[in-house]
């Protein structure tokens, strides 16, 4: 792309945000509207969701939920939900600002799941795979025990089944409420991962936004394949605690899947659009 190119193409979005945002201001009901965290474009909520919560206009990818994530990946009627019987308890009776049995809660009406992560077996372009997809409005995608029985379990059904799995992560790492317990599920799932591995089947990692902490740690980066959604931030510790104990400022980009690409440690990169078509085309390779 030349200079003059990259200028037009600025100019042309421009001139599409303004249009949007002067269509905005003469709607009545700002329910229908939202404002990209991006570009701050005014968006009707409809375009949004037909574009697969993508903004048309500056293209950043809006965080979707777990059910969302299925509907786009997988065969329509395909996704077959698993393990769902597996509920959180509160071994600890921990309480910070409220008690844990609170917060489990208020996350279950928010979201309609009873924790972190849906398991199943589905099929995408007519491949069958087991996979686990976390939502990070469940507690911000945080892994607790329930987490790393669910996502062991899937594995271990795709051994006896053997089936390829892909793990959509999404989350801000182990669930403090659950202390020790949490942090052990790092643990289990890395062997069932290593499982999985001398089982000899496929293991694709697909990283969302945002994925940090234990999940990154564990089973989120062990994959044959790591797959990055654009512009997903990805990493361990988050950027304003590396910058304090390092004292540097940090690159503009870093963490960031495209950053991750080009430092080797993610294998594609892929916008929201292409990803059943690029997972499709890993699984086919596969077979």
């Amino acid at each position: 792309m030349t200079v003059q190119d990259w200028f037009e193409k600025r100019k042309e979005a421009q001139i599409q945000r303004r249009a949007l945002e002067a269509k905005a201001a003469v709607v009545e009901n700002p329910d229908l509207w939202t404002k990209c965290v991006h570009c701050e474009a005014q968006l009707l909520k409809s375009d949004i969701e037909d574009n697969m919560y993508v903004c048309p206009i500056c293209d950043y990818h809006f965080r979707i939920n777990a059910r969302t994530r299925i509907k786009q990946l997988f065969d329509e009627g395909s996704f077959e939900e698993m393990f769902s019987e597996i509920k959180p308890t509160d071994p600890l009776e921990f309480v910070d600002t409220e008690p844990y049995v609170s917060r489990l809660e208020k996350a279950h009406q928010k979201t309609g799941l009873d924790d972190a992560v849906i398991t199943g077996i589905g099929t995408i372009d007519g491949h069958k795979t087991a996979v686990a997809v976390m939502d990070f409005d469940f507690m911000g995608g945080s892994m607790g025990s329930v987490v790393g029985e669910k996502v062991t379990s899937i594995i271990e059904k795709a051994i006896e089944q053997r089936l390829p799995v892909i793990t959509v992560t999404s989350s801000g790492g182990a669930r403090m409420q659950e202390s020790a317990l949490s942090l052990m599920q790092m643990a289990k799932t890395a062997c069932a991962c290593s499982r999985l591995d001398e089982a000899g089947l496929l293991y694709i990692n697909l990283l969302t936004e945002p994925t940090f902490g234990g999940v990154t740690a564990s089973f989120g980066t062990l994959g044959d394949i790591i797959i990055a959604e654009q512009g997903a931030r990805i990493g361990f510790a988050g950027r304003r605690v590396i910058e304090q104990t390092i004292r540097k400022k940090l690159p503009s980009d870093f963490q960031t899947a495209e950053y991750l690409l080009k430092y080797g440690q993610v294998d594609i990169v892929s916008s929201r659009k292409d990803l059943k078509k690029t997972l499709a085309n890993v699984l086919s390779m596969h077979e």
